[in-house]
């Protein structure tokens, strides 16, 4: 970036861009983000008349584009600048221009505390960077995600440098493995990896004279006398591959084999995923308060996992044996349960065989508060001992510990280091939406929202958790370093401040492999397209049909006067980030759409008393308010009740029979289970911008992205796609039909399942093979959790004890 900026202040467009600072002087701010620096550019380049190049071509023009902050000081301008995705950086402008300098982060983070009048002298530095010295890196960004194809690549070059060295640890990662007492793979009769290597032969040889279909039973003795214990396989021919595949990956090492390899290991059977806030249950929670997606979410990972798992021990052939998996879904006990099986301390998981939802409840402190429901805000002072309890309640039911922790949010995240440091096992973490990037300056003004969102301690956590975890799953590339104009979630932890508590200088690697993108699946037995009739319940589609179109309830606001026009369809909770009053907005602006299509709301609240915040309630009227301002009154539909998620099901293909259309208008979603659900459906998908949804639709055109701050041009969009439907009649169920096989291909649950089996065998070989920097670096999370996170949780509970 030096030769582009001194581009700019070698020559004739210094003048510009002096003027550009200046007209942003004059605004009366002094902190400034990318779109609002793009506007000025724009309108600076509009009033001066500037050729139409200029905007993007000049050397300015380039330089505004990659430029994605600027702060004004009295001596100085400063610009975050970010060349390429995952790479930002600082320089300083003097305030007349006379010279520039590239600066550190430190530097930027001391003229954030000044802007908000916090700045001290010797804050605590947090900096990562040297736990990542020395450790294998992604080298291209467009490759960030991707661990795990990295890993194998580089764990084959090893192979293939040092062969003696990771053969032998290959064969001590083999020989280790083991089920409650019972000895898988290798025996003691193998002593080494060079013995390994020849046994293999000995045992190929063995199997050559055997048919492919042979059970493993009959020839297991003739095995085990070569040193090869159970888990090879349930037949000659599968036993054969395994062994064929391990004597190629010790001969001529390459990643596919690598892979296809490990996939086959039997190495974990006892998996615990950890979802805490909310309502963690089967019945009757969807749509309470902070339930929703995550919920979904983890009971379906949960079913894929055990399917998953019983198919790789099957084929193992260690279902001989008794062996089975176990998946537990770790949640808190709510005594106070409303209703619902939340007061339960164990509940097996619908449609598995041994998955299993295990509540623990926090120590009480103060019965009133533990008790009850507990925001996700509010909940981090009982993580500790949550944490300490649950290990014992795991131990009980697993009588061992389990092989791998997946947390969920940054609560389950953290109860997820705590206990995987406890239980030395490896550790997933799944973030879902961070809360630093999706709250605006959060981070700059937390001590303004500490009562309300206690920030220093989220993100502090979500510090710890990140980087303690072996791995990190993320549904979309953007998750992790967003796209060329917007910083990514994970991105956004690389460096900031916390006024007067502590900077951030360096908080995450992007370039680690623990990153991997494994986005979710859906459920397709509730779930699937409308055009298949014959899984359909009639019954259930008029119910449905009625509750969307004609029915009157207390929990219905609004009638349709033209039952066939074409429904615009949204589901989603109320929030401001949701911006289901923005859609209502955008249809009341637009005369056009009125004309053509109803619109109809799905929200599990209607009236602004069944807000459980100010927030909330504001969000729900500012919705009323939106409809009586544009006279939306018998062409809008608003349900605002919890429905199952079969009603959910049918109630997408009910619009589908309709040809209507879906619309995600969010402010930014992370990712979108909804919009899946739509889109396999056959609902054609229109989804903000701004998040992973981005790479669901895989964007035609960007025809069916829309920005949610561009009311105009989103009407203008959905316009165009029904001027298209009405002049070629089968364009609506083209598109229907290819963003449902998008869905069922790219995103379904034995892929996810798979692959996140496959990342937590690779990684913990890894961590077998090269533990030393992990022990450091978990040291160090320690101290954060001790000395910042355990005094902040303190001063929570000291209000909530009445302190």
């Amino acid at each position: 970036m030096y030769e582009l900026v001194q581009a700019v202040f070698n020559g004739d467009e210094k003048t510009a861009l002096h003027q550009l600072i200046y007209a942003l002087s004059v605004s009366g701010k002094r902190y400034f983000l990318r779109n609002e620096i793009l506007q000025a550019f724009a309108d600076y380049c509009h009033q001066s008349q500037k050729p139409a190049y200029f905007y993007h071509s000049s050397s300015v023009g380039k330089l505004i584009q990659y430029t994605h902050e600027i702060i004004l000081e009295e001596e100085s301008t400063w610009f975050v600048i970010r060349p390429k995705i995952a790479n930002q950086e600082v320089w300083q402008l003097t305030a007349n221009l006379s010279s520039f300098e590239q600066m550190t982060p430190q530097a930027l983070l001391d003229v954030r505390d000044r802007l908000v009048n916090r700045y001290q002298d010797h804050i605590l530095e947090i900096d990562l960077h040297p736990f990542y010295e020395g450790s294998p890196r992604i080298d291209d960004a467009r490759n960030i995600g991707q661990g795990l194809a990295f890993l194998n690549r580089y764990l084959c070059s090893q192979l293939l440098t040092n062969p003696e060295y990771w053969v032998e640890m290959l064969f001590k990662a083999l020989h280790g493995l083991q089920y409650n007492g019972i000895r898988l793979l290798l025996s003691d009769r193998i002593s080494s990896g060079i013995q390994l290597a020849k046994q293999i032969k000995q045992a190929l040889k063995l199997l050559s004279q055997r048919s492919p279909h042979e059970p493993y039973q009959k020839f297991s003795f003739d095995l085990q006398e070569l040193g090869f214990e159970p888990g090879w396989g349930d037949t000659a021919g599968r036993v054969c591959e395994t062994l064929e595949l391990l004597d190629r990956l010790i001969y001529s090492p390459e990643p596919g084999i690598l892979e296809t390899f490990v996939a086959r290991v039997p190495a974990v059977f006892r998996v615990v995923l950890i979802s805490i806030h909310g309502w963690v249950g089967q019945e009757d929670v969807l749509g309470r308060d902070e339930t929703l997606g995550q919920v979904i979410y983890v009971l379906e990972q949960a079913r894929s996992l055990e399917n998953e798992l019983r198919e790789q021990i099957k084929l193992a052939g260690l279902d001989q044996l008794g062996i089975k998996p176990h998946v537990i879904i770790l949640t808190r006990l709510i005594p106070n349960c409303e209703g619902t099986f939340c007061n339960l301390h164990l509940e097996k998981v619908q449609d598995t065989e041994n998955a299993w939802i295990l509540r623990v409840p926090f120590g009480e402190f103060n019965p009133e508060i533990t008790n009850n429901w507990i925001s996700k805000f509010e909940i981090w002072p009982y993580l500790e001992k949550f944490a300490i309890d649950a290990e014992k309640a795991l131990l009980s039911q697993f009588k061992v510990k389990p092989n791998l922790i997946i947390g969920n949010y940054s609560d389950g995240n953290l109860v997820a280091f705590l206990l995987s440091r406890r239980m030395k096992v490896t550790q997933c973490n799944i973030a879902h939406s961070l809360a630093k990037p999706k709250y605006l300056f959060s981070n700059l003004y937390w001590q303004d929202l500490e009562d309300k969102y206690h920030f220093s301690v989220q993100f502090t956590a979500d510090l710890i958790s990140m980087n303690a975890a072996d791995f990190i799953i993320t549904s979309s590339y953007q998750e992790i370093v967003g796209t060329p104009d917007t910083i990514g979630q994970y991105e956004s932890y690389k460096w900031f401040t916390m006024p007067q508590l502590y900077h951030v200088v360096d908080g995450i690697d992007l370039f680690n492999p623990k990153f991997n993108l494994v986005p979710p699946g859906v459920n397709e037995t509730i779930f699937f397209p409308y055009s298949q009739k014959e899984n359909r319940d009639s019954h259930l589609r008029t119910q449905v049909h009625d509750l969307l179109f004609s029915r009157e309830d207390p929990q219905i606001f609004g009638h349709l006067d033209q039952l066939n026009k074409r429904p615009i369809f949204a589901v989603d909770t109320i929030t401001s980030i949701k911006n289901l009053a923005g859609l209502a907005e955008c249809f009341g602006k637009s005369q056009a759409l009125q004309e053509r299509c109803n619109l109809i709301l799905l929200s599990s609240k209607l009236h602004p008393d069944e807000a459980i915040n100010s927030e909330e309630a504001e969000e729900i009227q500012k919705l009323y308010d939106i409809i009586d301002q544009y006279h939306l009154y018998g062409k809008i539909r608003w349900v605002g009740m919890r429905i199952p998620s079969s009603e959910l099901g049918e109630a997408y293909r009910v619009v589908a029979d309709s040809q209507g259309i879906y619309v995600h208008f969010a402010r930014f979603e992370s990712f979108g289970r909804s919009i899946l659900e739509a889109m396999i459906s056959g609902l054609p998908s229109f989804t903000t911008q701004f998040g992973g949804s981005l790479e669901i639709i895989d964007n035609q055109e960007n025809g069916f992205n829309v920005n949610p701050t561009d009311l105009e041009g989103t009407a203008k969009k959905i316009l165009d796609f029904l001027e298209q439907c009405d002049t070629h009649t089968e364009y609506w169920h083209e598109v229907s039909e290819w963003m449902s096989q998008r869905i069922h291909h790219k995103y379904n649950w034995h892929l996810h399942s798979n692959q996140l089996l496959l990342l937590a065998k690779i990684f913990s070989f890894w961590n077998f093979v090269a533990p030393e920097n992990n022990e450091a670096r978990d040291r160090y999370m320690e101290t954060l959790f001790h000395l910042i996170y355990k005094p902040r949780v303190e001063k929570i509970l000291e209000k909530h004890l009445g302190g």
